[in-house]
C-alpha cells in the first residue's frame, strides 16, 4: 500500500495494488475510488484532503500477527 500527497492539489491518493483500473466511482465531489476488472478496490483518491483529514500526522497500526512486515519498503 502506497499513500501520496500532492500539495499543489491538496489531493491524497491511497494506492491498495497495482491492478489495472477498468472503473472509477465518485463517492462524493471529492472522493473517488479505483476498482479493477474484478471490481476489487485499486486506489482512493481525496480531492482537497487538506480540508478533510490531518494530513501532517500519518500513522499505522499492524494488529495482529506478530511477524509484523516492514512499515516502509524500498522498492528496487
Amino acid at each position: 500500500m502506497k499513500v501520496k500527497y500532492f500539495h499543489d492539489t491538496a489531493t491524497a491518493l491511497i494506492e491498495f495494488s497495482v491492478h489495472t483500473v477498468v472503473e472509477t466511482k465518485e463517492i462524493n465531489e471529492n472522493i473517488y475510488i479505483d476498482l479493477d476488472a474484478t471490481g476489487n478496490l485499486v486506489a482512493i483518491t481525496i480531492e482537497h484532503a487538506d480540508l478533510y483529514a490531518n494530513l501532517p500526522d500519518l500513522f499505522y497500526e499492524q494488529i495482529g500477527d506478530s511477524e509484523a512486515q516492514p512499515l516502509l519498503h524500498e522498492q528496487t
